[in-house]
Formats: structure tokens, C-alpha cells, sequence
């Protein structure tokens, strides 16, 4: 059958993406798997300069085409200028990737009440804020794909980037790091249950370290000892998380709603009595 070959079920050419916090780190990894097989992705960021910058590398890479709208995901009305770029552009959207998210850490008896506030804000009520404004233009995209037999032949894709700290408690103190993304897979699962029945699914990537800008310090300070907790004993490439965000949004991934996976190497599940002695 034509519809299980590679092509028909990992196939994301011509789809419409929106990926936040797309100028950098794991979400230019996201950005750069999707150009390469064809859709056409808008980057938002922050920082103009490197929207700009990261929209005329990815452009080179082709087949598919990258827009940048810059926003700060922090300021509401940011996130309103953000959606309505986007419907000037486009009367669907089949991915919406919330990726853009922040990390502080400290100890238990400084942490600051700023953290919070930050991280929360950014991390988890902007991601229902986007999606809540993004919904006509997913819905859009849902009835586009149609039903046969009562079934989505190719529903909107909600995928949102959470953490393996907010599956199990990480070893350092990142108190609303771990909490916000532990809050992000509840979300998410909320989504799953209500939009499923519009059309829209909505997953959760838990990712372990990658080689972001997040992590960069991180992993120069303990590279070695993370790696070797987790049992596959590496850092995430780009290819692992784009991989899976592709799998999500293709045919190959249309029946996947509610799920949290972790992209970590096993990291989450790793049996310590197996672990090298460090």
C-alpha cells in the first residue's frame, strides 16, 4: 500500500509550522528537520538580529522555506502580534511546536521569587496563552484534513517541548525549571483530551541534554558525567529531536495524542546499580 511506504508516512511536505524559540538550540534543530523535508516553518525569537540571521541560514538549506517573526513570548501582547503575522500569512496551521522556554537554577535557600515568575510565565502560561490564540488557524488546518470514517486523515499537530526534569527530580536545583515543565506535560495532556475531538492532537517531547545554548555551560562543566547516566552514552544531535517532532507530525504520528516521550537516551530509566561508578 502506497500509504505505509516512508515517504507517505513520514511526510511533512507543504505543512504549515510555527516553532517558538526557533532561532537557537532545540527549536533551530526542530526548524532545520522540517525545512529539509519540505514545510514551510516560521521561527519566532526574541532577539530580531537572530531571527533574522537563523531565517537566511535555514532558507539555504531548502527544499522547504523559513519565515522569522520576531516576539518575546514573556509579553502577551507579543504573543498577540505574533498570531495575527502569522493569519496574514496563512489561513491554517497543521504544527504549532512551543518550544521557547527558559532554566534557573539556585539553591533551595536563595532561590528567587523572579524565577518563578519568569519560568512559570514563560514556560507554561504562554504555551496555553499561543495555543488559545493559535486554535482558528489549527482548527482551520484539522478541517483541511478531513474526516473518512469518522476518522482525522490528518489532524493539527500540537507538540510541546518539555523536559526530562519534569518527570523525575533532577540531581541539581532547578525548583521552577522542573516544576513549569512537569506543569507543561499536564497541559499537554489537557489539550490531548479536550482538542482531540476537533481534530488537534497535542504531545509532549520530555527531552534529556542536547548541545543548546541552555546546556552549553552545563555540559562543558560535566559533559562526561551526564553522559555517562545515560545508558545510550551521549548528548541528543539534532536528528533525535527533529526526528521525533517529524514522526509527531506526520501520517506516521496521527494517532499519538496524550503522550508524554521522553527523547533522552533512557536517561529517565536508567537502572543506577548498572551506571559506571564515577
Amino acid at each position: 500500500m502506497a500509504s505505509l511506504q516512508v515517504n507517505s508516512l513520514f511526510g511533512v511536505k507543504d505543512k504549515v509550522v510555527l516553532i517558538t524559540g526557533g532561532s537557537r538550540g532545540i527549536g533551530k534543530m526542530i526548524a532545520t528537520g522540517f525545512i529539509k523535508n519540505g514545510a514551510k516553518v516560521y521561527i519566532s525569537a526574541r532577539s530580531a538580529k537572530d531571527c533574522a540571521e537563523t531565517e537566511k541560514e535555514l532558507n539555504a538549506l531548502g527544499p522547504g522555506t523559513c519565515v522569522a517573526i520576531p516576539a518575546d513570548m514573556q509579553k502577551l501582547e507579543q504573543v498577540d502580534h505574533l498570531v495575527a503575522e502569522l493569519a496574514k500569512r496563512e489561513s491554517a496551521l497543521n504544527v504549532l511546536v512551543n518550544n521557547a522556554g527558559a532554566a534557573w537554577g539556585d539553591t533551595i535557600d536563595d532561590y528567587p521569587d523572579a524565577a518563578w515568575t519568569k519560568l512559570l510565565t514563560l514556560n507554561l502560561q504562554r504555551v496555553f496563552n499561543l495555543t488559545q490564540k493559535c486554535l482558528p488557524l489549527l482548527r482551520a488546518a484539522a478541517e483541511q484534513g478531513g474526516q473518512e470514517n469518522d476518522t482525522w486523515r490528518d489532524p493539527a499537530r500540537i507538540i510541546n517541548l518539555g523536559s526530562v526534569e519534569g518527570l523525575s527530580v533532577p540531581s541539581h536545583e532547578t525548583y521552577a525549571y522542573s516544576a513549569s515543565k512537569a506543569g507543561l506535560h499536564h497541559l499537554s495532556r489537557n489539550f490531548a483530551g479536550r482538542l482531540g475531538f476537533e481534530g488537534i492532537t497535542s504531545n509532549t517531547l520530555a527531552c534529556g541534554p542536547f548541545q543548546s545554548k541552555m546546556m552549553a555551560q552545563t555540559l562543558r562543566e560535566q559533559g562526561e558525567i551526564i553522559k555517562a547516566r545515560i545508558p545510550l552514552g551521549r548528548i541528543g544531535t539534532p536528528e533525535d529531536v527533529a526526528g521525533a517532532c517529524i514522526f509527531l507530525a506526520s501520517r506516521a504520528g496521527a494517532f499519538v495524542n496524550g503522550a508524554t516521550i521522553a527523547v533522552d537516551g533512557g536517561s529517565v530509566v536508567r537502572m543506577d546499580t548498572m551506571a559506571p561508578k564515577l
